[in-house]
């Protein structure tokens, strides 16, 4: 569904019954819905959830503005979140937001507490904790990434290959990446997206509450963390889960910065497990 009463259009789409606890994915940079795969969503549906996903802005089937010159800042992403939950009738959430998704996701859980019953965090950093004493990126993703600034976004399989590279950097050390059905998943990204230059908005986000700060933060907290991440080291989702009383940190043992099939059993049951509060006040209603 597409949202018609505010501007910009936030394309979404659910599974499950409206009648079941509200997960609402929030994914990362430059990443539209695609990159929660439909089988994901499925699977935790079939958890007995009422799943949504939905394309950020300048993404997938959502408002896209010119690249470099985006009117919005990381505020409006905030916003556009709990706009998502507003279009599908849903008082309250699980959040469950990955990479960039996941600061968007303590932001909502932070800026609008009773909107959200259950905070995932996945592949994430603390947000307004100091972090400059842990891991940062390997040289490895530094490099691969410094490429992109030589990348012409409007042509399709230049796009492609280095948005493959890009998986194959992120992947995990222990499972193998398929490439065939990595490289399939973003040509439809691609071109249900007619393209991806406007999603390079994401890297120019301005914005955000800077007094915001995780430590402040109410909302039962899961963190589920590769081991292997190399954009995130483990030592964020540590810190992260650190930092909140009475959270749990689920360790993807070799994951990368990646939701690879061979560990979603794991990641679907943590998320629906942490989720059973939100099902049992579900039922009292």
């Amino acid at each position: 569904m597409a949202t018609t009463a505010q501007r910009p259009d936030i394309f979404s789409e659910s599974f499950g019954s409206p009648k079941d606890p509200p997960i609402l994915l929030i994914m990362g940079a430059m990443a539209s819905m695609l990159w929660w795969p439909e089988t994901f969503c499925r699977q935790l549906a079939g958890r007995g959830r009422f799943v949504i996903r939905y394309d950020n802005r300048d993404t997938g089937l959502s408002t896209k503005y010119p690249p470099g010159a985006a009117p919005y800042n990381f505020e409006d992403m905030v916003d556009d979140a709990v706009r998502v939950l507003d279009d599908h009738g849903v008082g309250k959430a699980h959040v469950v937001g990955m990479s960039m998704g996941g600061m968007l996701a303590q932001s909502v859980a932070l800026k609008y507490p009773e909107r959200v019953g259950a905070l995932t965090v996945i592949s994430c950093s603390p947000l307004g904790v100091d972090t400059s004493g842990l891991p940062g990126t390997t040289e490895a993703y530094k490099e691969h990434s410094a490429q992109g600034a030589n990348i012409d976004w409007s042509k399709r399989e230049q796009v492609l290959d280095f948005m493959v590279k890009e998986a194959r950097t992120i992947a995990s050390t222990l499972h193998p990446l398929d490439e065939e059905r990595t490289r399939a998943m973003i040509e439809e990204d691609y071109d249900r997206s007619s393209g991806l230059a406007s999603a390079t908005n994401h890297f120019l986000l301005k914005g955000g509450d800077p007094q915001r700060t995780v430590l402040d933060l109410r909302t039962p907290l899961l963190v589920i963390h590769g081991t292997a991440d190399p954009l995130f080291p483990i030592e964020h989702g540590e810190t992260l889960a650190n930092a909140v009383p009475r959270a749990r940190l689920v360790k993807v043992e070799g994951g990368g910065h990646e939701l690879h099939p061979n560990d979603w059993p794991r990641i679907i049951e943590a998320i629906a497990a942490h989720g059973r509060s939100l099902t049992r006040l579900a039922c009292d209603m």
